[in-house]
């Protein structure tokens, strides 16, 4: 590990609006936040942009950046510390194991912006918006909660668009080109620094926001969705 990320490693440690592997959190971010507002998480936050941008534009709701990569944390929360914005933080936790550290319905919303795509489909699963993490998402959001992903992968779109219809899902907004439409909305703007790179080349960014029902279907689809990605990988002919 470089000298710099050791350094930065350190200094989160002291950082009062970063808890890294925290026991017993679950049921207590009111506590932390000292107040009753609703909690929205940002998964895979990189340097917090979204988390940070969110929480300028709505200081009536808590904002919990996610992700387990302390060097970009150490950014987005340095920043908050700086701007003094109290309803931000950060969490440094894998978040294959993000529903040991809430209770049930404690999450009201999420956001999962531009996080790898995972692109081979024998990665499928790693994908967060895969069913394999939506049933851990569910533990913990409340009913009707909403979650949104805004991606510069078309593979990524396309893939959580089939897990919406195949398990379910409610779409409330989507659209293969944000920047395109007429009235982009203000959470929508916010642009981070992976967006700036447009490692997709694809020169557009993707959205959707959906619901979860209010049962997902069990694991024995995920092997049929498995299958479909196969095949829609095998060319034409």
């Amino acid at each position: 590990m470089g000298h710099k990320k050791l350094i930065r490693f350190a200094e989160i440690e002291t950082f009062p609006n970063v808890l890294q592997y925290p026991e017993g959190m679950a049921g207590k971010w009111k506590d932390f936040f000292q107040n009753e507002h609703p909690l929205t998480l940002e998964l895979a936050c990189g340097k917090g942009e979204y988390t940070l941008g969110l929480a300028r534009m709505h200081p009536e709701r808590n904002f919990l950046g996610v992700d387990l990569k302390g060097n970009r944390i150490w950014a987005g929360a340095r920043k908050a510390l700086a701007e003094g914005l109290k309803n931000a933080a950060f969490l440094r936790i894998l978040i294959d194991g993000i529903e040991g550290f809430f209770a049930p319905a404690e999450v009201s919303e999420i956001w999962i912006t531009f996080p790898d795509p995972q692109l081979r489909t024998g990665k499928a699963k790693k994908r967060l918006t895969h069913p394999r993490f939506l049933r851990r998402y569910q533990q913990i959001l409340a009913p009707g909660g909403k979650i949104h992903l805004k991606t510069d992968s078309p593979n990524l779109y396309a893939f959580t668009r089939k897990v919406c219809d195949l398990y379910g899902c409610t779409v409330l907004e989507h659209t293969d080109n944000v920047y395109a439409e007429p009235d982009i909305k203000p959470e929508l703007q916010i642009k981070t620094y992976y967006e700036s790179l447009d490692i997709a080349g694809a020169a557009r960014v993707h959205y959707v926001c959906f619901t979860l029902p209010a049962t997902l279907p069990g694991t024995e689809l995920d092997a049929q969705l498995q299958q479909q990605l196969f095949e829609d990988e095998q060319p034409a002919g």
